[in-house]
């Protein structure tokens, strides 16, 4: 990729009459650059594209998903897309989100500017909030689970505090051995848990 220097010297070296080959060999490029730089097929800052565009095929999906629950977890969506064919790394899916602008905007959890903000009250010991996070390298001895391991997170509403347990699966057992040491950690349970389609207690049946 050239710089705009580069850009500038190219096109008038080309205007004095150099051939494609003094110049390359002037600023250091290939002729192959070179010369697309000269022919307008390729101009600076502005990057090609680096394949095509999988994330289209799941567009749709996605934008239905979304109008349904302008909430629904990212890491959610990605697990159900995953199940419909996509091969997309999670933060290429993200990307791919962002830049279409999939998710609805939520006026309640937009940022405020220039106005008063509300404070949604979340009374004490109303609402935990529980999900899974994959990680990766998990212990040796956990080897026959697969390629990863999985951390239980619970959150109170109210406080924003939160404990977390490390699991080998998030199979049956693990959740619940896992919720019954977070909730122990937290110091109890709440009225309300919430799960947002979490693995092993939702199951995705589209």
């Amino acid at each position: 990729m050239l710089t705009q220097e580069d850009d500038v010297d190219i096109h008038a070296l080309r205007r004095r009459g150099w051939s494609i080959s003094a110049i390359a060999r002037h600023v250091g490029k290939d002729r192959r650059t070179v010369r697309a730089y000269l022919d307008g097929k390729r101009q600076v800052g502005v990057r090609a594209p680096a394949g095509a565009d999988t994330f289209a095929a799941y567009a749709a999906y996605c934008t239905a998903r979304l109008a349904e629950d302008p909430h629904l977890w990212a890491t959610a969506l990605f697990d159900e897309v995953t199940d419909l064919g996509s091969d997309r790394s999670y933060p290429s899916f993200t990307r791919g989100l962002r830049l279409r602008g999939v998710r609805p905007v939520c006026e309640p959890c937009h940022p405020a500017k220039g106005r008063p903000v509300a404070i949604i009250d979340h009374p004490g010991g109303q609402e935990t909030h529980w999900d899974w996070v994959e990680l990766p390298d998990p212990p040796v001895g956990w080897d026959g689970y697969g390629k990863k391991a999985y951390l239980l997170v619970g959150a109170l509403s109210h406080s924003s505090k939160w404990r977390g347990v490390l699991s080998e699966s998030t199979e049956q057992p693990q959740l619940a051995d896992a919720q019954y040491r977070v909730a122990a950690a937290l110091g109890g349970l709440t009225q309300d848990w919430r799960f947002d389609r979490m693995s092993t207690v939702v199951v995705n049946r589209r």
